[in-house]
C-alpha cells in the first residue's frame, strides 16, 4: 500500500539537499525499491505558488494541507538548514494588516505588496495556522509535530551531525540518523532499509 510521505528539505539549487530528495524519488519510482513515496512537498507542482500573488501565508496553508494528508514527514537536514530563513518575513501575527507588507513568492524584483491577511483566526486544535514568522522549514516541522505525525529526521551526511540540527529540533537529536552509507561495493547509497523501517514497511 502506498503511503503519502511529506518531504521537507532545503531545495536551494546550489547548496541545498537536492541529492537526498532525488534519491528518495528514485526509491518511489523504480522497480527495485517498494517504498512508494508520494512527495507532497514540491511547491512547484500544481500549487498556489503558480499564482501571481502567492504569499508566505498561502504557502504555509498549502504545507498544512499536505502535511495533514500525509502519513509521515521526512525532514532532510543539511549543513545550511539551521540558517535558512525563507518564509520568516511575515509580521502579521504581531501587527495590523495595514502595517504589514510582504513580497509575493519569487517576485523580489517587483517589490513588496500590502498584506492581504486582513482577517486572521485563533488557532484551535492541533494546528499552527498559516500566519506566523516561522521559516518555511520550521513551519513544516511545527505543523507536523503539532499534528502528531511520525517524524523522520535524516542528515545529508554519512555521519550524525547534531550540530546541523536547528534549535527547534534539538529534542530529536537521538532519533536523527545519517541518510548516506557505503554499500558492499564501496558505493555511496541512501540507507533504504532505515527509511523503510522508519516508515513502518516490513
Amino acid at each position: 500500500m502506498s503511503k503519502q510521505v511529506y518531504i521537507s528539505a532545503d531545495y536551494a539549487p546550489n547548496d541545498g539537499d537536492q541529492e537526498v530528495i532525488d534519491e528518495l524519488h528514485t526509491w518511489g519510482s523504480d522497480n527495485k525499491h517498494k517504498t512508494d513515496f508520494i512527495d507532497t512537498a514540491q511547491v512547484a507542482s500544481g500549487s498556489v505558488s503558480d499564482g501571481d500573488d502567492c504569499r508566505y501565508c498561502d504557502l504555509k496553508a498549502e504545507f498544512n494541507r499536505q502535511i495533514k494528508a500525509s502519513s509521515a514527514v521526512i525532514f532532510v537536514i543539511g549543513d545550511k538548514t539551521a540558517s535558512r530563513t525563507a518564509g520568516s518575513g511575515c509580521e502579521r501575527n504581531k501587527k495590523q494588516w495595514y502595517e504589514c507588507t510582504c513580497t509575493p513568492y519569487k517576485q523580489n524584483i517587483n517589490g513588496t505588496k500590502q498584506c492581504k491577511a486582513i482577517n486572521t483566526y485563533s488557532v484551535t486544535g492541533n494546528d499552527v495556522g498559516n500566519v506566523n514568522s516561522y521559516s518555511y522549514l520550521r513551519h513544516e516541522f511545527e505543523e507536523a509535530k503539532s499534528l502528531g505525525k511520525p517524524i523522520i529526521i535524516v542528515y545529508n551526511s554519512f555521519y550524525n551531525k547534531a550540530s546541523w540540527l536547528p534549535i527547534y529540533m534539538s529534542d530529536y537529536e537521538e532519533e536523527a540518523h545519517p541518510f548516506w552509507k557505503y554499500n558492499a561495493l564501496g558505493y555511496k547509497v541512501g540507507d533504504y532499509q532505515y527509511i523503510k523501517a522508519a516508515l513502518g514497511y516490513e
